[in-house]
């Protein structure tokens, strides 16, 4: 595949990069040589190889989700901040209705 020179100003337009005429004739070989990288690695066998999201095997570092119950630190203070909601329901903070 390869791109031509109206092909390449129709991109820079849709980008909305402005291009001089010097400048559109120096991109064509350059995006026409990424192109033919690509096809490149198009033609490489990765029927062995397994999918993976990353190079280096990751793992979540995650704590266990507790409350904390010193009031000066944590929670089990639920009714002390609802004490400055302007309106409370249920345990929560009330709000107005946004959709009808």
């Amino acid at each position: 595949m390869s791109v031509t020179r109206e092909e390449v100003a129709k991109i820079a337009s849709l980008a909305r990069i402005s291009m001089d005429e010097a400048a559109l004739d120096h991109m064509v070989p350059e995006l026409n040589n990424i192109l033919a990288f690509v096809e490149q690695l198009g033609e490489v066998d990765t029927s062995a190889v397994e999918p993976m999201t990353a190079v280096i095997p990751q793992e979540q570092r995650l704590r266990d989700d507790v409350v904390d119950a010193d009031p000066l630190t944590g929670g089990g203070r639920r009714d002390d901040v609802l004490a400055n909601a302007p309106v409370a329901e249920h345990g929560f903070f009330g709000v107005p209705k946004v959709i009808e």
